[in-house]
């Protein structure tokens, strides 16, 4: 997740609506983590096709092994940073998949300062006239800090939610992508949105993971950003009742993916996973004021008004080694991965529930 300022902005955001009335580095990632995982193949049903028993089939130990071994140093054109890429690949061809390797740098032309590598495998729909649907993340970070929770644990998340769905016959397409170069400004994702805008694609929602392994129990472990309660009174309602612990997903959407936020926080009462929901309206969705809520992939879907989810457990406003900060370590040892489980769990619920049409 890059980097913004949203606690800064909002009060000057608020003052504005009232008035209305209404990095990028080539250095090889380390060679002493585990080893890739082995590739298992298309899976057997597990859940049929019932949202609800999908979540079941999620198997944590299988999302523990993608999330130990993405979980390494991975700047741009480092060496990790490609193995990482060729397991998303190599695992979505496994899946049956139709894979790309989408080589925006090199498709787009002049304007692309870098060669930039997404991953998009396709699962396609029965009525080819049906939006797609998305579960995406990023699979690229920094230089110089491993990235359990930004962002291995959201791209062994949709490695997994790709799994389970690998067999549910659908009628909307499901597309799992692996975008690269989100931290120097979500460019694999604003390629990808670019190109669909341009070829006319069909997107119906894009459920984008971003930071979901860290929670913490602890009253005050949650943080919000400076004059949020007045944007959102009804979520940080919910806060105070739960005297400020980070224990929850945090699912923010666009109008148009309102319902999407619905099917996630259902799948989450079934399970016991506390998510808290919001939804901005049309007007304020690409507001730069409102930065801190545009900090992942989905914004990037937001700027051509297809409709995106914001998957998170908050990043910084929770997590004290976000970006490494301060001689900080964000390694898998951090986090919660009952929690991340969970939430890879919800995913897959709500992603079938929009595949099948329901």
């Amino acid at each position: 997740m890059h980097h913004a300022r949203f606690a800064l902005l909002l009060p000057a955001l608020l003052l504005s609506c009232s008035r209305a009335g209404d990095d990028s580095a080539t250095t090889a990632g380390t060679e002493t983590g585990p080893a890739r995982p082995e590739e298992d193949g298309r899976p057997a049903y597990c859940g049929g096709v019932d949202p609800s028993a999908l979540m079941g089939c999620v198997d944590k130990d299988r999302y523990v092994a993608d999330l130990s071994f993405i979980a390494d140093v991975r700047p741009v054109g480092s060496t990790h940073w490609t193995e990482v890429r060729e397991l998303c690949a190599d695992r979505l061809e496994a899946l049956g998949y139709d894979v790309e390797v989408f080589n925006y740098g090199e498709e787009l032309g002049e304007g692309w300062s870098m060669v930039g590598i997404d991953v998009i495998g396709v699962k396609e729909g029965s009525d080819p006239d049906a939006p797609r649907v998305l579960v995406t993340a990023h699979y690229d970070h920094l230089e110089h800090c491993e990235g359990a929770d930004d962002n291995a644990s959201g791209v062994a998340g949709v490695l997994e939610v790709a799994r389970v769905l690998a067999p549910v016959p659908n009628r909307n397409t499901l597309v799992i992508a692996c975008w690269d170069q989100e931290e120097i400004g979500l460019l694999g994702s604003s390629a990808y949105s670019v190109r669909a805008r341009e070829t006319g694609e069909k997107i119906g929602t894009v459920l984008n993971l971003e930071m979901i392994g860290y929670a913490d129990s602890t009253p005050g472990s949650q943080r919000v950003p400076g004059g949020f309660d007045l944007l959102f009174p009804e979520q940080v309602a919910e806060l105070e009742a739960n005297d400020y612990r980070g224990d929850f997903l945090f699912a923010v959407s666009d109008d148009g993916a309102a319902a999407a936020v619905e099917l996630l926080k259902g799948a989450g009462a079934e399970i016991g996973l506390p998510i808290i929901g919001a939804v901005l309206s049309d007007e304020l969705k690409n507001n730069p004021l409102l930065s801190d809520l545009q900090r992942s992939d989905h914004a990037s879907f937001w700027k051509f008004d297809y409709p995106a989810v914001f998957m998170t457990d908050t990043s910084n406003f929770r997590y004290e080694a976000y970006h490494c900060y301060n001689g900080t370590h964000d390694t898998i040892e951090k986090l919660d991965l009952d929690f991340a489980t969970q939430v890879v769990r919800v995913t897959v619920s709500a992603a079938a529930s929009l595949i099948l049409g329901e």
